[in-house]
């Protein structure tokens, strides 16, 4: 079966991984930094960003898969799933101002809210309960 809701948020992320993986580079490279941060805040602001992104995207498109085979593509899958990219790129996008501003927590408070209610429809799935 395929499931082209999760199929396409997959790639999509990966996109995203890699790019967070390239503004970490750019930083890497003009500021000389070999390994970890080198003290840098922008350069631990951006493994941040990359990381926290890695921490929660398998759990977002395992469960995502995992409705969409158990479901069916549905229209709420594609606006969720979205609304995970976006909430991503807001929360690197944040990162970079180095302190708590509103780009950095609507991201991540968006994050919270498809994971959790990704999860809780999981949960609720097998027993007949959405």
């Amino acid at each position: 079966m395929l499931l082209p809701i999760t199929l396409t948020m997959a790639g999509a992320a990966t996109l995203i991984n890699v790019w967070l993986s390239w503004r970490c580079g750019q930083v890497r490279h003009a500021r000389k930094i070999l390994t970890g941060d080198g003290g840098d805040p922008l350069m631990t602001a951006r493994m941040r960003a990359q990381g926290n992104f890695v921490e929660n995207a398998p759990f977002f498109l395992i469960l995502l898969g995992l409705i969409e085979y158990a479901r069916g593509p549905m229209t709420w899958l594609w606006l969720v799933g979205i609304a995970f990219l976006l909430a991503r790129l807001l929360h690197a996008y944040g990162m970079d101002q180095l302190k708590s501003n509103l780009p950095r927590s609507i991201g991540a408070g968006v994050t919270l809210a498809v994971l959790i209610g990704l999860a809780g429809y999981a949960l609720a799935l097998p027993y007949g309960l959405a």
